[in-house]
């Protein structure tokens, strides 16, 4: 026990071996994020995650070393610019698409966490950095159902929806009430190419029965003059 102990204090201070291992340790635990991230095609995927955990690691043992050799500066200043600074890669990644979704903010999000994991690494927190890892891939991979569970049982959906022009929006509003929803926060979209034939608009509606968003997309569908409609 007592080795074990010697030999993790000496892999915590800055020398040539720990050096390695923390490179090495940031590379593999970023790739285990961007592995996954690739795999479902996200924006980020291995190599964006490898080089952000790696880069990170490699800011932290900079900075640490200019403390120790020079015995000046903040050990930890050229870190905390790391993690404001990784918010202009995590802005690439979300996107608003045409119909005012956002897509990314996972992404980014994973981004930040790498980062933060990274720092981690070139601390040395090697036991943070590992345990910090399974608990990001568990959150990106394992629990990616539950959360689209749960979103699928609120009784609060908000609709992209394309009316053909001789269907009034009030026909519309009056049917979903007639299913014992509310409509509210309706905004009209203006899209050249679809306006000719359609009238489309965003609108959130909230069930005052218990329905499921397939559900509740399905009754949407139904209704005569409903040309499009999609959650976001």
């Amino acid at each position: 026990m007592e080795y074990w102990t010697a030999g993790l204090t000496e892999i915590r201070e800055l020398t040539p071996l720990s050096l390695v291992i923390r490179g090495f340790l940031a590379f593999i635990l970023g790739g285990m994020l961007g592995l996954e991230r690739g795999m479902k095609n996200r924006p980020a995927g291995l190599r964006t995650y490898m080089l952000v955990c790696l880069g990170a690691c490699i800011v932290t043992m900079t900075n640490q070393y200019v403390y120790q050799a020079y015995r000046t500066g903040d050990p930890v200043r050229m870190g905390a610019q790391v993690i404001s600074g990784i918010g202009f890669l995590g802005a690439g990644t979300i996107v608003v698409t045409s119909r005012n979704q956002i897509k990314g903010l996972t992404t980014a999000a994973g981004l930040w966490a790498s980062a933060c994991m990274g720092l981690a690494v070139g601390l040395g927190l090697y036991e943070v950095a590992i345990a910090s890892t399974l608990m990001i891939f568990l959150i990106l991979n394992s629990l990616h159902t539950l959360d689209n569970r749960m979103h699928s049982r609120t009784r609060v959906v908000e609709l992209y929806v394309e009316l053909n022009k001789k269907t009034p929006l009030g026909d519309f509003l009056r049917y979903i009430r007639g299913q014992d929803m509310e409509p509210s926060n309706i905004q009209m979209e203006h899209d050249e190419i679809i306006a000719s034939h359609t009238v489309s608009f965003i609108v959130t509606l909230k069930g005052q029965k218990s329905h499921t968003h397939r559900e509740i997309l399905g009754i949407v569908k139904a209704m005569k003059g409903v040309v499009y409609v999609e959650e976001l």
